[in-house]
Order: C-alpha cells, then sequence, then structure tokens
C-alpha cells in the first residue's frame, strides 16, 4: 500500500473504498436586477456601486420577488424533468458571515420550486443518471476580499474588504441526491454533470455560466464507504469549486485524502474545505452547519410563490432540444461515429464545436482543432479548453486562412500557440511570426532544385518506376521551407521538374 503525503494513491483507495457524491451547484441568473430589489446585476462594477436599502439588509427596507428570476428557476427545473410546486415559499437561513448584511439568507428551504428531477450523462459510452433532490431560489451574498496575507484566504490576512454588489443576485442552487457510480467513474461522472448542466443553461438564457466571473459554482459533497458495505461515511464539502477540471481534481483529491484517514485508524470530520488550484489539495475551512443549526423559518416579508399551471406549460413549450437527442442529432449531422461523438462529449467541446460549425468551419476540422491542438495546450496549461482564451471565433478565422491556402496545418498549430500566449490576431500572430505559405513557383522550383542535386539517388529511383520514392524530395523541399509550402504544389511542380 502507498501513501504520500496524508493520501492514498487513487488506485489503493478505489480498492478499499467506494466515494459516495452529493452535488450542489449554484447558478447565478442573468436577470437585469436582483432577486428582491431593483438594483443592477453587472458584473465587475466598482465596488458597492450596485446596492440600496433592501440588499443592504436595512431597517424597514421590504423585499419584492422578481418574476423573471421565477420564471428562469421554473424553466431548469422543468430541464431537469422535475416537478414544479404549486405553491411555496421562501425562507430565512440565519447565520452571520460578514458578506451576509442581513445576517440571514433569503432562501428556500422544506418548500423549494422545482424538486423530484433526474439528467443523465455519457463518460466514456457508458449513460448514468443523475437524480435531482431539488432546485430552489435564493439570493446570493457579497464578496469578501481578505488583504495582507500570502494566500488570499482570511487566515494570515491584516484586514477584509467587502462588496455588497453581488449581494441579493438571483441564485439557483441544483441539489443532487446521492451519486453512486462505478468508483472509478465518480470523478469524472461530477466533471461532465457539471459541463452538460452549463449546456444545458447557456441553451435556456438564464445566465451566462461564467465559472470564472463565479455566475457557476459547484460545492461538492464527497464520503467514502468500505467497499461492499451500504454504510454511508461522513462528507465533507469543498466549497465553490470552480471549473470543470477541479471538479474532477478536488473530488479524487477528496477520495484519496479520505481513504488515508481512514486507513490510517481516523475519523473524518464534518465540515466544509476549500480547494486550492495550484497545489491541487483541499484544506479545512469551517465545521458543517446541520440544517436545525441555520434556525430556518417561513420569511414574513415575502407572499408565498404559486406558479400557475398554465404558466408553467407556456414555459415548458418554451424549452430547447434535450440534451441526450440533441447529441444523437448533431452526430448524425456531424457524420461522426459513436467512438468520434464519445471523445466530443468526454472532452467537453460539443457546445465549442457547435458554435464553431456555426461560423462556417466544418465539423471534422472543429474537432481537430478542439480535441487535438487546443485540448493539448489545455492539458499543458492545467486548465478546461474553453478558458484558454480561444474561442469559436479564432477557430473560424484560421481554418478560413488554410482554406485559403495562406496557412497549413503546421503553421496554422503556430497560429494557435501564439492565440493561446495573448499574442494577437490570427493576422498578426502570421505576420510577427512570418508564418504564410510561400506561393512562389520560383522559389519553390529553387527548392526543388536544391532537393534533387542533394539526392541524386532518389530521382535514379523515381527515373526507374518508383514514382513513391519523390516523398523524400517532397519531404526535403518542406524542410529546406521551414513547412512554409504547400505539400500539394511541391508534388505538383516536382512531378513536373522530373517528367513524371
Amino acid at each position: 500500500m502507498t501513501v504520500v503525503a496524508d493520501v492514498l494513491s487513487i488506485d489503493d483507495a478505489l480498492g478499499q473504498f467506494d466515494p459516495v457524491m452529493g452535488l450542489e451547484v449554484h447558478v447565478e441568473l442573468n436577470t437585469r436586477s436582483k432577486m428582491f430589489c431593483g438594483c443592477p446585476t453587472v458584473f465587475g462594477a466598482p465596488p458597492n456601486t450596485q446596492t440600496c436599502p433592501v440588499c443592504l439588509g436595512l431597517p424597514g427596507a421590504l423585499p419584492v420577488v422578481n418574476a423573471r428570476a421565477i420564471e428562469s428557476a421554473i424553466k431548469i427545473g422543468l430541464a431537469l424533468n422535475c416537478e414544479i410546486a404549486e405553491w411555496c415559499r421562501f425562507a430565512r437561513k440565519n447565520y452571520f458571515y460578514p458578506d451576509m448584511p442581513k445576517n440571514f439568507q433569503t432562501s428556500q428551504y422544506d418548500e423549494p420550486i422545482a424538486f423530484n428531477g433526474w439528467t443523465e450523462v455519457v463518460v466514456d459510452g457508458e449513460t448514468y443518471r443523475i437524480e435531482i433532490e431539488r432546485a430552489h431560489m435564493e439570493e446570493d451574498t457579497g464578496k469578501s476580499t481578505h488583504v495582507g496575507g500570502a494566500t488570499g484566504r482570511i487566515h494570515g490576512a491584516s484586514h477584509s474588504l467587502v462588496d455588497y454588489n453581488r449581494a441579493g443576485i438571483p441564485l439557483i442552487e441544483i441539489v443532487t441526491k446521492t451519486i453512486e457510480v462505478p468508483p472509478a467513474k465518480a470523478a469524472a461522472v461530477a466533471r461532465e454533470f457539471v459541463s452538460q448542466l452549463r449546456d444545458l443553461l447557456l441553451a435556456l438564457d438564464v445566465s451566462d455560466v461564467r465559472m470564472d466571473q463565479g455566475s457557476l459554482r459547484c460545492d461538492a459533497n464527497v464520503s467514502l464507504k468500505r467497499s461492499g458495505t451500504t454504510t454511508l461515511g461522513t462528507r465533507t464539502e469543498t466549497k465553490n469549486v470552480n471549473s470543470f477540471r477541479s471538479v474532477e481534481r478536488a473530488i479524487t483529491y477528496e477520495i484519496t485524502r479520505q481513504a488515508a484517514v481512514l486507513v490510517a485508524g481516523g475519523s473524518i470530520l464534518q465540515e466544509t474545505r476549500h480547494w486550492h488550484e495550484d497545489t491541487g489539495i483541499t484544506t479545512s475551512g469551517r465545521e458543517k452547519s446541520d440544517a436545525d443549526d441555520y434556525r430556518y423559518f417561513p420569511e414574513p416579508d415575502l407572499v408565498p410563490v404559486a406558479p400557475a399551471r398554465e404558466w408553467v406549460e407556456e414555459i415548458r413549450a418554451t424549452l430547447p432540444e434535450a440534451p441526450p437527442l440533441k447529441r444523437a442529432r448533431l452526430q448524425k449531422e456531424w457524420g461522426f461515429t459513436d467512438l468520434e461523438m464519445r471523445d466530443v462529449v468526454n472532452g467537453g467541446v460539443q457546445t465549442l464545436i457547435e458554435q464553431t460549425v456555426a461560423l462556417g468551419v466544418a465539423a471534422a476540422a472543429a474537432k481537430k482543432w478542439w480535441l487535438g491542438e487546443l485540448a493539448r495546450a489545455a492539458n499543458e496549461a492545467g486548465k478546461d479548453v474553453d478558458t484558454l482564451g480561444v474561442g469559436p471565433a479564432e477557430i473560424a478565422e484560421v481554418q478560413k486562412l488554410v482554406d485559403s491556402g495562406a496557412l497549413n496545418d503546421k503553421l496554422a498549430r503556430e497560429v494557435f500557440d501564439g492565440l493561446v500566449k495573448g499574442e494577437g490576431t490570427p493576422a498578426e500572430i502570421m505576420a510577427s511570426r512570418g508564418l504564410a505559405l510561400v506561393s512562389d513557383d520560383s522559389a519553390l522550383l529553387e527548392a526543388i532544385d536544391r532537393a534533387i542535386a542533394a539526392t541524386p539517388g532518389v530521382v535514379e529511383k523515381v527515373n526507374s518506376g518508383k514514382p513513391a520514392a519523390a516523398g523524400a524530395l517532397i519531404g526535403a523541399v518542406m524542410k529546406d521551407m521551414r513547412g512554409q509550402a504547400d505539400a500539394a504544389k511541391v508534388r505538383e511542380l516536382l512531378n513536373t521538374r522530373l517528367g513524371i
């Protein structure tokens, strides 16, 4: 058994324990105003400029529910195959935190607007059903910035600043039921669930789901049970994981950490934990409260929400295509095999390819770049592919240059390298790196003549009836031209030169 630092290897951990997960995904809605007041919700505004007595929790200020937020909540619930409540209420969730100006959060407790749903995800060709416990409405908190420490967290900081612009922004929290899948698939299934949920929310047009800006955040609950048993272990909750890759890494780390504690005879503390992207570990946050500790009670300042059944059905009629049906349709339209489509789904690039194809790029070319060059760059940078700073528009621009003959695939890869490094537009990168294909026949013929002179034996093979030997000459010309030649053009000129 291998123990490194305070974790087991993932193989050792999964050999003795089965992971059990529960995911809580927080989605900031894209409404123009906050959940209970008219303040704007623009991201990045100067601190504390988008506030009012309601979202600051000042005495006597009364909230009013945002109707658009309720509509978005119903959309999300329907898209996740949930039942929609005929009557539900908001509640006060009481706890003290500096970024909670009211010292309670207006949320929903035992009466969510949507409940008992499900969705399906596909990992390595296998379909897994994820049961949805609830999707409930609440408000976001403010944002604390801890100053003076080395980590950006409160421990070691000299002081903290609070920005209440985010306080009161509409949130939908999507909570899964217990997720138990084959142990080796657990972290990948969690990642795919969050990835597919992001695509669904984009299609519903209820959120911009920018994980880098916090509008989509995942809390990952993980516990372990001994293999072959049914007794659940104590869970931890890793808070605010903000990328698909990090969801998978954080869950994997918690499995290996908890396994090491249990094997050593220790016990797991029910607590929140912080995920550290730079080191790939979680650290202890605070002891996790149970529901009773929050002293929930119905919000007295808000009337119940009772969406009419006719309205719910009107909303249902506007829902986009279900993800499994859409996946099957796109596979047929793109002409991908089952294996190719599985790679697309597992790589998390289905939506990116769809957006790229919509810009006029052939599906095969879009797949080649997203699953090839850009997936490699993302892996090297330790990022998700959609956070590289290269989008469908850049892919389309580069492919247009390839189709026009200005670039070949080798040179296009260098352009993508420049895009990832932030060197400018494709045209600017081509100019600064000198990447344009050589189209001057005279320059190509000179290179061909140099190759012929340097390898007379190859020419003799060609002249003796072995035309395939000309491939060595083409390779020599491409090397001479530093890859900045069209191989088909070189072959055409070489055949003319050799009379074949």
